[in-house]
């Protein structure tokens, strides 16, 4: 959220209780939002183990394969958790894109950029902000991208 202030986004805090494994599915039925409208920030790595962020959709999965050639690279598949953390700093359910430990590029799924607001994680378990998707496609280097499956 530092980074949030950092650059001027404005933003509103939503909590609700974490659930473990629960998905974005918990948050959306807390908050009485579309899991559509709730982002997933999910660290991937290439084939060269070199690491990269995906934002989703809370209600569709990620095509690793059309994303690898969107991006490309050879291959893309997630990172373990415990790589996934050491490369953004945010413990797994917590991980957002912004204030990163490494500066990584960012993918975005193209349709959240046409949605007014969307939620994403704030940087712990528990926490979402809700802000403008064209803060979020201002702030971050993102690269649009078709890679979401139903």
């Amino acid at each position: 959220m530092a980074f949030l202030e950092e650059n001027h986004v404005l933003y509103t805090e939503h909590v609700y209780e974490y659930v473990e494994h629960g998905g974005t599915e918990v948050p959306a039925q807390a908050l009485g939002v579309p899991e559509h409208h709730i982002v997933k920030t999910l660290v991937m790595e290439d084939e060269a183990r070199k690491p990269l962020i995906v934002l989703m959709h809370g209600d569709r999965k990620v095509s690793t394969k059309n994303l690898a050639r969107q991006a490309g690279r050879k291959s893309v598949e997630p990172c373990k958790p415990e790589v996934a953390q050491r490369h953004t700093g945010y413990q797994i359910g917590g991980t957002s894109p912004f204030g990163t430990k490494k500066t990584l590029p960012v993918y975005v799924e193209r349709s959240i950029l046409g949605l007014p607001e969307i939620y994403i994680n704030g940087g712990r378990r528990g926490l979402l902000v809700k802000l403008r998707s064209a803060d979020l496609a201002r702030v971050l280097s993102v690269s649009p991208v078709d890679v979401a499956l139903s």
